[in-house]
């Protein structure tokens, strides 16, 4: 559900959650993701992509595809993309943006232990 997704970001770090406002933020790391995926590889974020393997799996849910075939075409996509990402030279670009982004964050307190 979209409340177990949202749990989820908040849990991994990747977006705040104000509990008096409700107001839900990107935290640095979510939005340095959120620039490794732009920049490498754009076309994670376009929702045709989620709504074709939504299909997918209603399609093996509906016994019209086998698990096997799909997971197959799925672990290959993952892995072509994988392997664009590893030829990509775009550390410098990516520093410039997280030096960017984290203008806007406050630095980490340290957990005592």
């Amino acid at each position: 559900t979209r409340a177990e997704i949202i749990k989820k970001l908040v849990t991994n770090g990747y977006i705040s959650l104000n509990k008096k406002t409700q107001v839900i933020a990107p935290t640095l790391l979510g939005e340095m993701i959120y620039d490794v995926v732009a920049s490498s590889m754009k076309s994670m974020l376009n929702p045709e992509l989620t709504a074709s393997w939504e299909k997918g799996l209603g399609m093996v849910a509906e016994g019209e595809v086998e698990p096997q075939v799909y997971m197959g075409k799925l672990e290959k996509f993952v892995s072509d993309k994988t392997a664009g990402v590893k030829q990509l030279n775009n550390r410098y670009l990516l520093k410039g943006y997280f030096d960017e982004a984290a203008k806007y964050y406050k630095p980490g307190r340290k957990k005592k232990k």
